[in-house]
């Protein structure tokens, strides 16, 4: 198989299986998910409503505290809160992980999530889940770590790794990122992105790459205004203004300390959701593509050999990774619940044993200290060579 002499090219199989059967090895794991799919019921939502509990707790104890004085327990309390609405929920209903769970609500599945008045309950933030919808599950998932996905850390930070700049003023433009990252990277690639897809459906003729990010900061242009009209204003508008004013009875410091405690939040989660998200498909040791695979079982072997996973096992673990340290079981089936991830990792970790796949599994410390070496260039990821084309 091409796949199996690609790899063998630059890592060896972790089995003693003599070579990859990459069609073997995509029957298996279709059998796996055809398993769990009919395994979906009320356990899978009980799951679901734990876990949203958890996070809205957070929030709450973070918000009774925050009107105290600015502390650091209150703001990592809302920055948890705000996580665990993007990563776990968000993330996973949007990808309609939910959608047959047996009586899951409407407004939780993933056609109906966040939509309408519903975006400030369910999932209030600088991203529009709409452009989410496409940037992320459309996009992403559908090209992961080719050249052409949205996200590919190594293909977007070729300007910084490329530089000549003191590699001291690299490590601060990757902090400068890491705590801002939401605001200045995701919101404006998720929108822009978007935009071009509309702009397409409606038949209009290619922008050609022009709509950078620092257009969607620009209200001279149309893209600029409607960035800010639907993304930035409306949430700053929640987090920064009205929320703060809530406390306004117990006085100007109540409102002061819960505008400074919001402020640091936004700052550590930004710092939380780069942590644990920016290294799923970033280092030394995972590949990246160029063109789209022949096939699906190279698909789902590119979904292994270009993700990496971090520590697993129980809600509370799971809970602050988010839910991305099943990386390479999400990229296999985006649409099951965050429930299923925990029966089938072992399980997949196995099979990719058997086959000989490389299943890469580190600490998510380990893994930044690799994703920031890519960023500032000290490092590589491998490619996957494309025989024959």
């Amino acid at each position: 198989m091409k796949t199996a002499v690609a790899l063998r090219m630059e890592e060896p199989p972790r089995s003693s299986h003599p070579g990859l059967d990459d069609e073997a090895f995509a029957r298996d794991l279709q059998a796996l998910r055809m398993e769990m799919e009919a395994s979906l019921g009320p356990e899978d939502l009980a799951h679901f409503r734990k876990i949203q509990r958890w996070g809205r707790v957070c929030s709450a104890l973070g918000y009774a505290t925050a009107w105290i004085a600015p502390n650091p327990l209150s703001a990592l309390l809302i920055a948890q809160g705000s996580t665990a609405r993007w990563t776990m929920m968000a993330h996973h209903v949007t990808h309609r992980g939910y959608d047959r769970v047996p009586g899951m609500p409407e407004h939780s599945t993933g056609r109906h999530f966040a939509t309408g008045w519903r975006r400030f309950i369910d999932w209030p933030d600088w991203i529009h889940p709409d452009a989410w919808r496409h940037e992320h599950n459309a996009l992403h998932h559908g090209r992961t770590g080719e050249t052409a996905d949205p996200d590919l850390v190594e293909e977007n930070t070729e300007w910084l790794r490329r530089s000549s700049m003191p590699l001291v003023a690299k490590y601060a433009i990757v902090a400068f990122f890491a705590c801002t990252w939401k605001v200045t990277y995701y919101a404006p690639n998720t929108f822009l992105e978007w935009r071009r897809a509309e702009r397409r459906r409606a038949g209009l003729p290619d922008d050609g790459g022009n709509l950078r990010l620092l257009t969607a900061f620009n209200p001279l242009t149309a893209e600029g205004r409607d960035f800010w009209r639907t993304c930035l204003l409306p949430y700053a508008g929640v987090r920064f203004a009205l929320l703060p004013a809530l406390f306004a009875p117990l006085g100007p410091w109540a409102v002061f300390c819960v505008f400074a405690n919001s402020v640091l939040a936004e700052v550590l989660t930004n710092i939380q959701s780069f942590v644990l998200i920016a290294p799923n498909h970033a280092g030394e040791d995972l590949y990246r593509f160029h063109g789209r695979a022949e096939g699906h079982a190279e698909f789902c072997v590119r979904q292994v050999v270009g993700s990496a996973n971090y520590a697993t096992g129980g809600d509370v673990v799971d809970f602050l990774h988010g839910w991305l340290n099943y990386q390479i079981e999400h990229h296999l089936w985006p649409s099951l619940p965050m429930s299923k991830y925990q029966q089938i990792q072992p399980r997949v970790k196995a099979l990719c044993e058997k086959h000989g796949v490389p299943y890469v599994q580190e600490s998510v410390f380990r893994r930044v200290k690799k994703l920031v070496d890519i960023m500032v260039g000290r490092t590589s990821m491998r490619t996957l060579p494309t025989p024959g084309r």
